[in-house]
């Protein structure tokens, strides 16, 4: 059997940065097994398998797949998915703006697709989750051994690991400095004795410049730099993490002033892997907590093809 693909570079507004994605516009008749095995294939952090929707209402149901397993919500894929299907005529968009619903094992998930001479640009989800948050498994002096940093790098105060979750859930890591975050490793040998006794989520390193200071003040708005590492799913870094962004949404929005104006963070991610990704973050609040959190970014579409199965 033969199934049609495309390939699109997510968060970034240029080909060869961002994230990477594989889609399957009509992936009827696949298996679980099989779905895992195309994934493995094309090797990328994410394989996303579009079908028809549960409900009437909704534009198409998505699954995720990485390379180890299927995840029940994931930003990339999502805002990228929505891109691709607008990009290639799956579904009907006449530029401007508009909405769709991509249903997922999280929900239904609403994704805003902007565009420009009628052709898709940005596209920008919102969780369908609010963001809850966790303890973390691991003290701050574990966290720089396992990223073979200095234990005071990873800071340990107002800000501090913790878990934050809107579907998938990560371990935000703040870092002091950009250089810590430039120089952060994962130690496999650490992550091998660790990881035998303690549940260690997906790691996402986070850093403003004014961290350095770590005044105890709260967060401000602006830009932020992040890594991701996820060895337990197969994946050695992540140059753009939309699910991740939304949980620190959620992590950085519980340190920032008090009040009900929405709050915006640009986040750079995959420098370091020579793949930049831009993410924007936006976080609405009312009454005082969070009422949603939006997800977004640039697009481009790299390829098409056919995968003989």
């Amino acid at each position: 059997m033969s199934y049609r693909y495309h390939t699109a570079d997510i968060f970034t507004d240029r080909m060869f940065g961002g994230n990477q994605l594989a889609v399957f516009p009509d992936a009827a008749g696949l298996t679980d097994e099989q779905m895992l095995e195309i994934t493995r294939e094309f090797n990328f952090s994410e394989t996303v398998f579009v079908l028809a929707p549960d409900a009437r209402e909704h534009t198409r149901r998505i699954r995720i797949f990485t390379p180890g397993r299927e995840l029940p919500f994931a930003g990339h894929p999502t805002v990228g998915t929505a891109f691709v299907l607008a990009a290639t005529g799956e579904i009907p968009f006449a530029g401007g703006s508009e909405r769709i619903v991509l249903e997922e094992i999280v929900g239904p998930i609403t994704v805003l697709i902007r565009g420009a001479a009628g052709k898709p640009v940005f596209t920008q989800l919102t969780a369908a989750r609010l963001p809850e948050s966790g303890e973390s498994p691991l003290a701050a002096k574990d966290l720089a051994r396992l990223l073979g940093l200095e234990g005071a790098e990873v800071l340990d105060g107002m800000l501090r690991p913790e878990i934050s979750s809107c579907g998938t859930p990560f371990l935000c890591v703040p870092l002091r400095s950009p250089d810590a975050l430039a120089r952060a490793r994962v130690q496999s040998n650490v992550w091998d004795e660790i990881s035998r006794s303690t549940a260690i989520p997906e790691l996402y390193l986070v850093t403003q410049d004014s961290w350095a200071r770590d005044s105890g003040a709260p967060v401000s708005a602006g830009i932020v730099r992040a890594r991701m590492f996820a060895p337990g799913l197969g994946i050695a870094e992540d140059p753009a993490t939309g699910s991740a962004a939304a949980a620190l949404g959620g992590y950085l929005t519980t340190r920032a002033d008090s009040g009900d104006s929405s709050l915006h963070w640009t986040i750079y991610q995959g420098v370091e892997m020579g793949r930049p990704s831009k993410i924007e973050l936006e976080v609405d609040r009312h009454a005082g907590k969070v009422s949603a959190v939006h997800v977004g970014g640039e697009s481009v579409l790299v390829s098409s093809g056919t995968f003989h199965l």
